[in-house]
């Protein structure tokens, strides 16, 4: 696997290393030691997939706070999706900042999101599958979630929103501690 980390500290691109032939390729997806290498949490609590009928639909932005607050590998499997994280940390020097990044069947690029972080996408194609792999279990109680517009996030979407659910369109917009 090949690990890039991106501009906000501890939120890695993880990308395939194919060993081709001519059959295909076969690559690693995921590997313990090699995510301790780089920092970060190879513990898997918990998979999911998230499947989406039309483009532009959008999911986010979610998080999970202490004492469960998780990490995810999100992978995009069929189709693509704008991959989108912001940094929640209080005390980061990159709070409140973000990235995005096309996910996709395609790339087969992997997206690290530390704990802490809000994350939400939006498919850019019908028929999308989107693989979580969780440090933590899915906790009710420990849910948190903020409008995807929020001010504070100022994340451009590419696509418009053809798609969001009753739950996070009511979202709150993210308030910063303090103001």
């Amino acid at each position: 696997m090949i690990f890039t980390e991106t501009e906000l500290p501890g939120a890695f691109f993880v990308d395939v290393d194919r060993r081709g032939d001519d059959r295909g390729f076969f690559a690693r997806t995921f590997c313990r030691d090699e995510f301790e290498a780089h920092g970060l949490s190879p513990v898997v609590a918990q998979c999911s997939i998230a499947y989406n009928h039309v483009a532009g639909t959008l999911r986010g932005m979610h998080h999970q706070v202490p004492p469960a607050a998780e990490a995810k590998l999100v992978r995009c499997t069929r189709g693509a999706i704008w991959d989108v994280i912001v940094d929640l940390r209080p005390d980061s020097p990159t709070h409140l900042r973000n990235i995005a990044v096309e996910l996709s069947a395609d790339n087969r690029r992997a997206l690290y999101v530390p704990p802490l972080f809000a994350h939400g996408y939006v498919t850019l194609t019908d028929d999308t599958e989107i693989t979580y792999q969780m440090s933590e279990r899915y906790s009710p109680e420990h849910e948190r979630g903020a409008h995807h517009l929020s001010p504070a996030f100022a994340i451009t979407w590419p696509v418009p929103i053809a798609r969001i659910s009753t739950k996070d369109d009511a979202a709150a917009p993210y308030e910063v501690a303090g103001t």
